[in-house]
């Protein structure tokens, strides 16, 4: 299945990356935290690993460790501004359940 972005969300990364000068793309992958028990992390990617899942979507890379994947994969990275609120959004088709701010899920 793999990961994929919106060209929205692909566009705010392009941003992000330019306004830092540098980088492969951005680092997609899960910790446990939060009330529903994992939280997605992202984070710049200056050195791609050997063993990354590399995707690129509308010019811009994302980079899966192999543990993160099990949890993302098929998951579609969005950015929505809600409000005051902005921010990246997760569909991840393996949560099954998420808490109510949104910044942590179970599967």
């Amino acid at each position: 299945m793999g990961i994929s972005m919106t060209e929205t969300a692909a566009g705010r990364v392009r941003d992000f990356l330019k306004h830092r000068g540098k980088g492969e793309g951005i680092r997609l992958g899960v910790k446990t935290s939060g009330c529903s028990g994992m939280a997605y992390v992202i984070e710049f990617v200056d050195d791609i690993d050997e063993s990354d899942e590399v995707f690129e979507e509308h010019g811009v890379k994302l980079i899966v460790d192999q543990k993160s994947m099990v949890y993302l994969d098929g998951t579609v990275v969005d950015y929505a501004k809600e409000g005051l609120n902005e921010g990246f959004k997760f569909t991840n088709p393996n949560a099954n359940g998420e808490c109510g701010c949104g910044e942590s899920f179970t599967v």
